[in-house]
């Protein structure tokens, strides 16, 4: 079984990040009901496991909070683009992006993951919403995309619990399947 935990989003902002999609080459554009915030991409597991994550993810402490997507951009790989994504909209402080309540839950996701049991997650949080899986995708057209949507925003809205997805990948893309979600304090 693969897992991932992440932050479910509320159907107005799904269907806000939705109308994005189109008119862009080479886009394999998530369906609205996968949209979410990955916190921590789990992977395989034995049968079993998921139960005892399951149950470690019940001590993760943190207070409800509000957040806005805000901003596009895009990963790639050797120059080679191959994902569209939502940024979150971050605070500066002393030429630092924080984004406070986000970095706190993700953490403790993160701590409470690797208390019970698996490795660390080796690469750096960025907080996104993954829009678009590339393939041979232009960069100069991915560009227009991105500097035409560049004042894209969405939300507030408040992140009053966090879930552990299982996903389920076939030809038609991943189907995700709530396992447990887990209400946040306030």
């Amino acid at each position: 079984m693969r897992l991932f935990v992440g932050i479910p989003l509320p159907g107005d902002v799904r269907a806000r990040l939705a109308g994005l999609g189109g008119g862009l080459k080479g886009a394999r554009w998530v369906v609205p009901e996968n949209l979410h915030l990955s916190l921590r991409f789990i992977g395989e597991v034995a049968g079993g496991e998921d139960r005892d994550i399951g149950h470690a993810l019940k001590t993760v402490s943190a207070r409800a909070f509000d957040m806005r997507l805000a901003g596009l951009g895009a990963f790639d790989r050797r120059g080679r683009v191959h994902a569209v994504w939502a940024g979150v909209e971050t605070s500066v402080e002393k030429g630092v992006v924080k984004s406070d309540a986000l970095a706190r839950l993700q953490g403790s996701v993160e701590s409470t993951l690797v208390r019970s049991g698996l490795d660390p997650e080796h690469r750096k949080f960025k907080p996104h919403v993954t829009l678009a899986r590339m393939k041979n995708g232009s960069a100069e057209e991915i560009g227009q995309f991105l500097e035409a949507h560049h004042g894209f925003s969405a939300g507030p809205f408040t992140v009053d619990r966090f879930t552990l997805f299982e996903s389920h990948l076939g030809r038609g893309g991943a189907h995700y399947v709530v396992l447990q979600d887990y209400p946040l304090q306030g």
